[in-house]
């Protein structure tokens, strides 16, 4: 494990349908990953077992769904789902980046 993430040297991961990621860092405890979304690109509505996440808009701007509510988040803001709880979002502009945090990491991310 590095101490330090450099946005250059990592790249992005590829999942498809405009959206893109790549893991900022990672603890036994958490894990920051910047997701990119292209403008009209789906988050698909789900929600985790075990895991915890916060979601903070970087740039752009998104319609997100979070335990059956809506509300437009755009830079600065951030939405909470805990474990069990569905979400979801779409991207409104192009280049709509957000910095998801999870507890505990997602080994599937690794």
């Amino acid at each position: 494990m590095t101490h330090y993430y450099d946005n250059n040297d990592t790249p992005w991961t590829e999942l498809g349908d405009g959206i893109r990621r790549k893991i900022v860092g990672h603890t036994s405890q958490l894990m920051s990953v910047l997701v990119h979304f292209d403008k009209g690109a789906i988050g698909t509505p789900h929600a985790h077992d075990v895991h915890d996440q916060i979601a903070f808009v970087i740039s752009g701007s998104f319609e997100a769904e979070v335990g059956g509510e809506k509300k437009v988040l755009r830079v600065g803001d951030a939405f909470v789902a805990p474990h069990h709880t569905q979400h979801g979002v779409v991207a409104l502009e192009a280049n709509s980046v957000l910095l998801d945090q999870f507890s505990p990491p997602r080994e599937d991310y690794l």
